[in-house]
């Protein structure tokens, strides 16, 4: 099955954010069927490409299976319009609304089957999203991050961190990062609101990842099987690594992914 492509441009407050919408050709005879979509959501100072084009590749595959995919750049990332580091983190779940807003209003999506796919960063956003949307029935987790502001501060580096709390600024990469940026990372719990979410969740994980330890995985499972609804199901990916690079690690990434939506799919046009 093969699929279109085409560019977006989704207002959000007062930037444009840039994404790609791949569409399964779907077909019923000369009708158009609608289908499941899956909207990415890329980690720290990312992008809808993803390292070793990660994200291309995904959407790309779970196209050709049928499901659309919606892949899109956070404020000040990739192609979009603003400053990455200016706001925090309640900016980047406020563009996550505001993209899955414009998502309900796509014509083709089956609106009682659209996933949060999020990778690293982009996993604790998605679960914190998921906790407040009821639209949101399912969530995939690749490699989350379970405690946003140890983790980051880790990976930029205290000396940086340090930095932006006495000049209210610091630059890590060309990204400039504000003190208000790791202040709202304080307050972000994504472990917690995750027994908010009453849908279906996978967790896949590398067990070589050395910038967010497998262990969250294991973190978000114990606090995900505490909730009354709702499944999880965890996988880790022997030989992966944060961004699943080795083929092997992607191929096991990607199958798994494309297994448990085919089920949660199939498992929800029996209920109908």
């Amino acid at each position: 099955m093969s699929s279109l492509e085409r560019i977006l441009q989704i207002p959000s407050d007062t930037i444009s954010l840039t994404a790609t919408l791949h569409e399964p050709t779907c077909t019923t005879g000369k009708t158009r069927v609608k289908y499941p979509l899956v909207v990415i959501c890329h980690g720290f100072i990312g992008s809808r490409i993803g390292v070793n084009r990660l994200f291309v590749k995904a959407a790309r595959e779970l196209a050709s299976h049928g499901f659309g995919v919606l892949r899109f750049d956070y404020g000040g990332c990739g192609e979009s319009d603003g400053d990455y580091g200016a706001g925090g983190l309640d900016v980047l779940l406020a563009q996550t609304r505001d993209v899955l807003d414009h998502v309900f209003t796509l014509e083709q999506v089956d609106q009682e089957r659209v996933f949060l796919l999020g990778h690293s960063l982009g996993g604790a956003v998605s679960v914190l999203t998921a906790s407040q949307d009821k639209r949101i029935h399912s969530l995939i987790l690749w490699a989350p991050v379970a405690r946003p502001f140890d983790d980051i501060v880790r990976i930029v580096g205290e000396k940086e961190y340090k930095e932006a709390l006495s000049y209210g600024k610091t630059d890590h990469l060309g990204y400039g990062l504000e003190k208000r940026f790791f202040q709202s990372l304080g307050t972000a719990l994504p472990l917690r609101q995750a027994k908010q979410f009453e849908g279906d969740v996978l967790i896949l994980h590398g067990n070589r990842d050395d910038v967010i330890a497998v262990d969250a995985m294991f973190h978000y499972e114990r606090e995900l099987h505490l909730r009354r609804r709702g499944s999880c199901e965890t996988e880790v990916v022997v030989g992966g690594d944060h961004t699943f690079s080795s083929a092997d690690s992607y191929k096991r990434l990607i199958a798994s992914t494309k297994s448990w939506l085919n089920r949660l799919v199939e498992k929800e046009t029996v209920a109908v």
